[in-house]
């Protein structure tokens, strides 16, 4: 008996060779085999079912990280998971966030806000629901693979529009006591970043950990920061069946940011900054344990449980009169005016139970898989206190915070899906997922003289449903379609304004929406891989920010409201042509070509604003490639085109508020190689060749006011050596 499931590109595959000698009515398996591969470049994708976890039908790609040149000391997000069709990044990691943030399909990039953003299965955000917002991710030098299922994710994993991104930790090393790898990366504008890691096996246990030290001055003044990340993982194997891990990830930062730009400051010195007061720490600390069991070959089953608990703590200038507004020395005191600040306490736990089952009707196999996802969250929000009048990181206040709110998320979701395999060729995925939601908020928010109370709960429950087709003629080509429900309650952060430039609805109500899926993906031998998909999503409610404006001062704010339904429609393509392959496909050589593509229609389709695009919404997102590989040596020269957007939903090309105005289109070349001998390599590279002067981000609030620029030509190398 022959079994082969390939996913080209990631690439993994099983291999099974059996010799079955029929005795006694009974199939005796003499031999099984498992055997994984991949290939050096390109867009994989997941099996059917991994891990216990249905994938059938649903648009996903995985990215193999060792296989990307890349700048991976600062986690280049770009060059990393820039071969996702329709991928959005903001890059503002230089100017006060721990890591940049990423969207499809013409979503909310900041932070990873509409993501449901995992690290080895399991959440890394502080509250899916209720602060869904990424400041950790681990260190990309020990990432193995990057795995994203777009909006039918929702049904597995919850109920997030953009759907999952989860970030795959190196495995332990197999067969030796002792792994040690070390990776010393120089660049640009004061980078340096230090890389150890270490990991074996002993018997039934096993351990892998990393640490990384990253301190950087930065590309525009006042902008320095040091960060330390690490991760620790020890498992317990008692039996084949049976495996027990913890793990424990943490990260430690200091950041100053250097603030936000006007457009006119912005157009005459990208690089400038006119504050030098404001500051962010932000600890992080999650711990989880798994544990795995597989009493069959046909039945699985995983506990995971996860607890975060961190910090964000922030000292800035006050962002009242924007982004042009100086900030001086008051010649009546003879200092600087206090600063504010602000101090979040993020604490949540959560844990997560699934199984799956082969099973037959008739003599088809098909695979039921579920579970159920139980969390509670809890969030300590301080804000507008009034802080020191000094420059470095001091959370110090004068008199007792103007904001004190503590909030709660409860969650409960059971969820299951059946592959159904008729013959063996299609595959019917229907799933469900049942969300029961509770929130709570308890405190004050001071808004001039007032004292505004708040002491609310809301109770909501919802079903999800969805279903996905798959078609496959050949082994490695497939047709698939899907469609699934999707939701977003509203979060913390738009109930409460961050700082006092933002007004919120009072009325705001929950997002719900769906998405959809057509695509055809192949692989042909070892030289052609494509992808090429039609996706709808549908999103009713949609939150966002408005300029108002305020006719007792005649000033410009932004308002926080229900805007309207949106409509996102659009082509996403990918397509890899390794030419030297195809003209020898026994070549141990590779000269590949990639063009990642998306055309994305993302419009208000009700309201006042009907027929306007979607803040942030870029109409094409296009990443073409050059990749060269041989046994020792490969170079990425990869070209980076995104189209224009706009800051507000009114698509206004200028204004005096931070938050609105045109983001223009921009280009950006990257260019990195790797030499590699025995167990040293030396990679190096360029990113922002032309040195192009660009943005990705107007904002009214954290860490602006106004244009956060991002970074112009750098240059990085590194050496890696593993022993």
């Amino acid at each position: 008996m022959n079994c082969k499931g390939i996913c080209i590109g990631c690439v993994f595959a099983c291999v099974v060779s059996a010799n079955a000698q029929k005795k006694d009515s009974v199939n005796i398996l003499k031999e099984v085999s498992v055997t994984g591969y991949k290939t050096m470049n390109g867009i994989g994708h997941l099996l059917d079912v991994k891990d216990g976890i249905i994938y059938a039908g649903k648009k996903n790609e995985v990215i193999i990280v060792d296989s990307l040149d890349a700048n991976k000391a600062i986690n280049n997000t770009r060059q990393i998971l820039g071969r996702i069709p329709g991928l959005s990044i903001v890059e503002t990691e230089s100017s006060g966030f721990t890591a940049n943030g990423i969207a499809t399909r013409g979503l909310n990039p900041n932070q990873s806000i509409e993501m449901n953003t995992r690290q080895n299965g399991y959440n890394i955000s502080a509250d899916v629901y209720g602060y869904n917002e990424a400041y950790y991710i681990p260190a990309m030098e020990a990432v193995k693979r990057i795995e994203m299922v777009r909006g039918a994710s929702s049904l597995q994993f919850g109920a997030q529009f953009g759907g999952l991104v989860n970030y795959i930790i190196e495995d332990v090393p197999k067969n030796t006591p002792f792994q040690f790898m070390t990776s010393q990366t120089a660049g640009s504008f004061g980078l340096y970043n230090s890389f150890i890691s270490i990991g074996g096996n002993n018997k039934k246990w096993s351990y892998f950990g990393f640490l990384q030290n990253r301190t950087m001055d930065g590309y525009r003044p006042n902008s320095p920061q040091k960060q330390l990340s690490g991760f620790a993982r020890v498992a317990y194997n008692p039996s084949e069946k049976l495996s027990i891990g913890i793990e424990y990830s943490f990260l430690r930062n200091t950041i100053q940011m250097p603030g936000g730009l006007s457009d006119s400051l912005f157009t005459s010195n990208p690089k400038a900054s006119i504050r030098s007061r404001n500051w962010l720490r932000s600890p992080w600390n999650i711990v989880n344990n798994t544990i795995s069991y597989t009493p069959s070959i046909n039945t699985t089953i995983s506990l995971n449980t996860t607890y975060l608990f961190s910090n964000r703590s922030l000292v800035w200038r006050n962002e009242d009169g924007g982004a042009s507004v100086l900030d001086t020395i008051d010649p009546s005191t003879n200092q600087f005016i206090p600063r504010e600040a602000e101090s979040e306490d993020m604490h949540s736990i959560a844990t997560e139970a699934r199984f799956s089952v082969n099973y037959l009707i008739g003599k088809q196999k098909q695979t039921i898989a579920g579970g159920i996802r139980v969390s509670h969250a809890w969030f300590k929000r301080l804000g507008d206190g009034e802080g020191t009048t000094g420059s470095d990181f001091n959370m110090s206040i004068n008199g007792s915070w103007g904001t004190d709110l503590d909030f709660t998320t409860t969650n409960i979701a059971p969820f299951i899906e059946n592959v159904f395999r008729i013959g063996d060729k299609l595959t019917i995925t229907p799933g469900i997922r049942f969300e029961y939601l509770k929130n709570t908020v308890k405190g004050y928010v001071t808004e001039d003289i007032y004292l505004l109370q708040s002491d609310q709960s809301k109770k909501r429950s919802f079903l999800l449903s969805g279903i996905g087709f798959e078609y496959k003629p050949k082994v490695n080509t497939s047709v698939y379609a899907n469609i699934s429900q999707t939701y977003r309650p509203i979060d913390y952060n738009q109930l409460s304004p961050f700082g006092v430039a933002a007004k919120v609805d009072q009325q705001l109500k929950d997002a719900d929406g769906f998405n959809a899926d057509l695509g055809w993906r192949s692989t042909i031998k070892n030289f052609l891989n494509f992808d090429f998909s039609l996706f709808y999503m549908g999103y009713n409610n949609r939150i966002g920010d408005i300029i108002k404006t305020d006719l007792a001062t005649n000033t410009e704010y932004a308002y926080r409201t229900n805007i309207a339904n949106s409509v996102h429609k659009g082509v996403e393509t990918y397509i890899e042509f390794n030419l030297l392959k195809y003209l020898n496909q026994q070549t141990k050589k590779g000269l590949s070509i990639f063009n990642s593509y998306s055309f994305i229609d993302a419009q208000y389709t009700t309201g006042e604003f009907k027929g306007k695009r979607v803040e942030a919404a870029a109409k094409q997102i296009e990443r073409v490639g050059i990749v060269f590989t041989n046994k020792i040596f490969s170079s990425t020269l990869q070209l980076n085109y995104i189209g224009d957007a706009y800051g507000d939903a009114a698509n206004t090309i200028t204004s005096d508020n931070p938050i609105a105005g045109y983001i223009p289109a921009y280009t950006v070349i990257d260019l990195s190689g790797t030499y590699r001998i025995k167990n040293y390599s030396i990679k190096a590279g360029i990113n922002n060749l032309m040195d192009k002067s660009y943005f990705t981000r107007r904002t009214d609030e954290y860490p602006g006011p106004g244009i956060i620029p991002a970074v112009g030509r750098s240059f990085y190398v590194g050496v890696t050596v593993k022993l």
